[in-house]
């Protein structure tokens, strides 16, 4: 009797067990199956305002783009605009895939109140809004937004990071350009920075760690290809977005329709946290190297006749900073 219970619950356990499984399997596949390359919507964001030395206010906007691939064009109107008071509020018309924070942002007087300013976004037939107020809540500082990017563990800080000034960005040249479809562009980009927050060694961080816990005979056995291979098998341990520290600069399309590209390649500005991905929110991106002079050369093709926004952002990891440029492409 005693062996039939014994065997009886055995049984019962294995059952358990492959019951868990095929739940568990059942659940990864249904959030493998809520990952998209094309046909959804994008959520427009409000992430915070911040107050301006005139007593003015910026309001500070970005964009979940449930695709990861498509990049949904979106003309200022009817599907993309801000109320009250005029619709077209320098948001992009042009949205790149994933969770992008802090875009742009909207100046509203020192006299708002506690009045909203909403963005309308309709995506692949939905329509979605974002709702901006001053409430005390919102309000972003450096700290949030290193916080918010990944540069910071949540609720975490550190003098270097109190002390992080964003880089500047300055576009040598002309701010409005005319070139021919298929004509090369050569785009110069000035990017100076503080170097700060010092930039991710991941090598180094663990030879620390070795030397911490056993000495130069642990040291020894830390090697970059020892590294990348146990970060490359390790999921992240963040519960918040994790991100690289270290400057970069990025150009892309923030309004245009037209097929636009780009070369050398540049790391992503967008979330991209792929193993692979040329992303600093990827789990094995590492900074690319800065010019000695801190002059970044683009050459840029357009395919398509119109005219074009390009956007171009400098991030060392914490902070950031923009520059713009509008192209006039004629056939």
């Amino acid at each position: 009797m005693i062996m039939i219970n014994s065997l009886t619950n055995g049984a019962v356990s294995t059952m358990r067990l492959v019951a868990l499984s095929a739940l568990l399997a059942l659940v990864s596949q249904g959030l493998m199956a809520q990952s998209y390359t094309k046909g959804q919507h994008i959520e427009p964001a409000y992430e915070g305002w911040r107050p301006l030395p005139d007593g003015s206010f910026n309001f500070m906007f970005g964009y979940m783009n449930e695709n990861w691939e498509e990049q949904p064009n979106v003309d200022i109107g009817e599907n993309n605009s801000f109320a009250p008071g005029e619709p077209d509020r320098g948001q992009p018309t042009h949205f790149l895939p994933r969770r992008n924070r802090f875009t742009f942002e909207v100046n509203v007087p020192a006299d708002w109140g506690d009045r909203e300013l909403v963005w309308t976004l309709t995506v692949n037939g939905v329509e979605r809004k974002a709702y901006a107020t001053l409430k005390s809540d919102y309000l972003v500082d450096n700290m949030v937004i290193a916080s918010e990017t990944g540069s910071l563990g949540a609720g975490t800080s550190s003098p270097e990071s109190r002390s992080n000034i964003a880089p500047i960005v300055t576009v040598r040249g002309d701010a409005i350009r005319t070139v021919r479809a298929g004509q090369a562009m050569i785009l110069n980009t000035l990017v100076e920075d503080d170097g700060l927050p010092t930039p991710t060694d991941v090598v180094a961080e663990a030879k620390r760690f070795a030397q911490f816990i056993g000495g130069p005979l642990a040291v020894a056995f830390v090697t970059p290809e020892a590294v990348a291979k146990r970060r490359f098998s390790s999921p992240p341990i963040r519960v918040t977005v994790g991100k690289v520290n270290g400057l970069f600069l990025s150009w892309n399309v923030y309004r245009g329709a037209g097929k636009v590209s780009f070369d050398p390649p540049l790391p992503k500005p967008w979330e991209d946290t792929r193993t692979s991905a040329n992303s600093p929110w990827g789990a094995l991106w590492v900074p690319p190297p800065v010019p000695a002079d801190g002059m970044y050369e683009q050459t840029i093709t357009f395919e398509d006749p119109g005219t074009y926004v390009l956007w171009g952002r400098a991030d060392d990891g914490g902070l950031y900073h923009d520059g713009y440029v509008t192209v006039n492409v004629t056939e």
